[in-house]
């Protein structure tokens, strides 16, 4: 599935490299030179992750990352830092701001996507093309196709985008209630302004879809709560 990365990086040459070879590995790709340019793209819309030079003008890379993970809005956002430091104690510093993994400059394409891809596979991931299966229920993004299992056959479900989406996330987050505000940020996106009912909706049309396999059981209601997707 397309990510959203932000290239935090000053040296022009890195930056149109990660942005070129982010691009062709399907990502969309927003770019800043520093911390302060950054943070305007991160008010209007929230990356799936974010690439951070470590030595940037004005605000450093370290001090960006301590300021993401202190905003209840952006702490979760998954963070790899970039950097020509190789000593061990700027690795712990840089990891103890909360980035989640630290790759030192010169770095092959090659090891970057793997990098991002070990990243968000931990981090977040309904962001991934993995395919998911829970209960007899099995998802796969990248074919955007849904089975369930009765009596040990397979029956294709069909499901709308929105419903494929949030069934995508109950199930890679299974196990944990999710509110409602919670859920439209996830699978409607951040700064996208619509009802919170809007969440029963479409909770009622993907257990409706779920029915045929009896997967709909899954889909709990936590009184006051919101919803969890159980095992």
């Amino acid at each position: 599935m397309q990510s959203t990365i932000l290239v935090v990086e000053d040296e022009p040459a890195i930056a149109e490299l990660l942005s070129v070879n982010l691009g062709f590995a399907g990502h969309k790709v927003l770019v800043a030179e520093n911390a302060e340019i950054a943070q305007s793209i991160v008010e209007g819309q929230l990356p799936d992750l974010i690439l951070l030079d470590w030595m940037l003008p004005g605000m450093s890379g370290v001090r960006y990352a301590r300021k993401l993970r202190t905003d209840e809005r952006t702490k979760e956002i998954p963070i790899i830092m970039l950097t020509a430091r190789t000593d061990e104690g700027d690795k712990v510093e840089g990891l103890e701001t909360g980035a989640d993994d630290y790759i030192t400059k010169p770095f092959s394409p090659k090891e970057l996507m793997a990098r991002i891809k070990a990243v968000m596979r931990r981090r977040a991931p309904q962001l991934t093309n993995d395919t998911v299966e829970i209960g007899g229920l099995r998802l796969d993004p990248a074919t955007h196709r849904l089975w369930g299992t009765v009596d040990g056959q397979a029956v294709a479900l069909d499901l709308g985008p929105t419903e494929f989406r949030l069934l995508h996330f109950f199930m890679t987050h299974a196990e944990r209630v999710h509110s409602r505000a919670q859920l439209l940020d996830q699978v409607w996106g951040d700064h996208v302004f619509v009802e919170e009912r809007t969440v029963d909706v479409h909770i009622r049309r993907l257990r409706k879809a779920l029915e045929p396999t009896g997967h709909d059981r899954l889909i709990e209601t936590v009184r006051g709560s919101g919803y969890r997707f159980s095992r």
